[in-house]
């Protein structure tokens, strides 16, 4: 029996039977409907008390029935054939509405997130159905046609939801016999060349992905916090490659726990993406695998959070042979534990000799598989970590001091590193330029005695807020290079709105280090390119700290004074 979509409860079984009928009516291509489909419809949503939809394809073959309203029955978008952004999806839908109205906004926006061929709303008679001498009778009063729109036009009323920028147009209600001498193909052929025209313009290079943020405001959030988070994850997708083309916000007291945001703000992000032609959402938190199988299913573009765009930066990133380990290790970690959310792909039985019958299913299979990669990389990262161990015990044995530069990422670690040693480590504009450890050595003046005195700087990895844990634990070969310096030079980035956040940011990842690092010197950077109230607010807040410009070389004689008085209270309190 052909399947019967939406609400099917109190139906009979021969109500069900004659919705399955539908599915063998076949309409002429050039027609959007005919009298007696369209009657056939109004008779069964008459008797069954509720609307129906059919979906049809542009060969007039009859591809879905569902008891409900368009936006109840929609086609999932997964399902939907996929065209470019000048193309409609080829399916138009046929409804009936038990309301003398015009189809309503969630209806419009179903037709809009399908990209459908068009949207035929039969209104039937009376403000119900009506019943006589037992049984149902119902007739079409009058239709409704909407089609999509590729701008607003200055004659007709359109409508479109906010921000986007593709239209739908309603006409006015007509007849059942008006309606049916429209010519469907003239209709769909105009709509996709005006589509296409206006589309045109928008082609970007295949290989950057075109992003749709989303971020949830929460009330653990203020609406400055909140912001500064959306503006970093775009800065965030910026350095991963791709480009942001929208974003969407959402206030709620808590994440929804199927779908993060609301059911009705995930049909706004599926207009919104396929109208900004967007193929990748990013959410602003972490997402649980059913979260993501469920956005990805009403939505029909593929879905990652915040985690997986800084993973995808440090894979980038990697270039030396550990970087490349521990960034494959917090990749495998993070990924093991999401299998199940990748759908029936990751379910099915192995095919081919050997693998038939009652064996493991490919999501154990690959389950164990990354378990098994998982350890090995485990003892590599172990191995290295005995090695940078047995390196810091010979610079510990050679009597140098070690101070490890730490900082919110893109704070000018790597560019102080290069002003104060002359080294010539890679700098750039970017989040996580630095991603590969350096230690370089610099001679300054004891603060005792005033002799030259050699020590070395490492540089590391930046922080940033709410460091996932995966890269915690793949990194701590990495870190310990902080733990076990003898102190630490925290670069603060004061030209950043946020940068009173980013200190706390980075004063929660030291704490939550397993060893406490030795003391810190706050060292504020980039003072060239702050106006003298941040300055003057900073100095009120940090009387302690040192005001430099690494790029351009100011304040370093105070910071070299500063570092040797640090070193001497490290070494003799430690």
């Amino acid at each position: 029996m052909e399947t019967i979509y939406g609400n099917l409860q109190g139906l009979k079984p021969s109500q069900l039977k004659q919705l399955g009928r539908l599915y063998h009516q076949r309409l002429p291509v050039d027609c959007l409907t005919t009298p007696e489909f369209a009657q056939r419809l109004a008779a069964i949503s008459t008797e069954i008390g509720q609307p129906v939809c059919t979906y049809l394809n542009r060969r007039g073959q009859v591809i879905r029935v569902g008891v409900g309203s368009p936006r109840q029955t929609q086609i999932p978008p997964l399902e939907l054939p996929r065209y470019g952004a000048g193309r409609l999806s080829g399916i138009r839908c046929i409804a009936t509405t038990l309301k003398s109205s015009p189809p309503s906004e969630a209806s419009l926006t179903a037709m809009a997130i399908q990209r459908l061929d068009a949207l035929v709303v039969l209104t039937l008679t009376g403000s119900g159905f009506e019943r006589r001498g037992g049984g149902a009778t119902g007739y079409v009063k009058e239709t409704y046609l909407a089609h999509l729109i590729p701008q607003m036009p200055q004659d007709i009323e359109s409508s479109a939801s906010e921000n986007l920028d593709i239209f739908w147009q309603v006409s006015p209600p007509v007849s059942l016999d008006t309606l049916v001498t429209q010519d469907f193909l003239d209709l769909v052929e105009g709509l996709e060349a005006e589509l296409q025209s206006q589309f045109v313009a928008r082609e970007v290079d295949a290989d950057q992905d075109l992003v749709l943020i989303v971020g949830l405001m929460t009330d653990d959030l203020t609406p400055e916090q909140f912001e500064d988070q959306l503006v970093e994850l775009a800065r965030l997708v910026d350095t991963a490659g791709g480009k942001v083309v929208q974003t969407v916000r959402q206030k709620r007291p808590r994440p929804h726990p199927q779908t993060v945001v609301g059911t009705g703000k995930v049909q706004e992000i599926a207009l919104a993406a396929q109208t900004a032609g967007a193929n990748l959402i990013v959410f602003d938190r972490d997402l649980s695998p059913a979260q993501v199988r469920n956005l990805e299913i009403q939505i029909g573009v593929r879905v990652v959070d915040r985690t997986e765009v800084i993973l995808d930066i440090f894979a980038q990133r990697a270039q030396s042979a550990a970087g490349k380990l521990q960034v494959e290790l917090a990749q495998l970690e993070y990924t093991l534990p999401r299998l199940t959310g990748r759908g029936q792909a990751m379910s099915r039985l192995g095919g081919g000799i050997g693998t038939r019958g009652p064996g493991e299913t490919k999501l154990e299979t690959e389950r164990r598989a990354i378990s098994r990669r998982i350890a090995r990389l485990q003892q590599e990262v172990n191995q290295l970590r005995a090695h940078r161990n047995r390196m810091r015990q010979r610079r510990q044995k050679q009597e140098v001091a070690t101070v490890a530069i730490v900082g919110y990422t893109n704070a000018g670690k790597s560019t102080l590193l290069n002003a104060l040693t002359n080294a010539e480590v890679y700098t750039a504009d970017q989040l996580f330029a630095t991603l590969d450890p350096t230690t370089r050595r610099v001679v300054i003046a004891d603060a005792q005695t005033g002799q030259p005195m050699p020590i070395l700087l490492t540089d590391t990895v930046g922080f940033i807020h709410e460091l996932p844990p995966t890269l915690m634990d793949a990194f701590r070969a990495t870190l310990e290079e902080v733990t076990e310096a003898d102190a630490l030079l925290h670069v603060v980035d004061l030209s950043h709105p946020a940068w009173q956040s980013q200190i706390r940011s980075v004063t929660e990842i030291l704490r939550s280090m397993p060893i406490a690092p030795g003391p810190a010197l706050i060292v504020f950077n980039k003072i060239d390119q702050v106006d003298g109230e941040t300055l003057r607010l900073a100095q009120e807040e940090f009387p302690l700290g040192v005001y430099i410009s690494a790029n351009l070389r100011i304040g370093l004689e105070t910071l070299r004074h500063r570092l040797a008085q640090l070193i001497d209270y490290a070494v003799s309190s430690g």
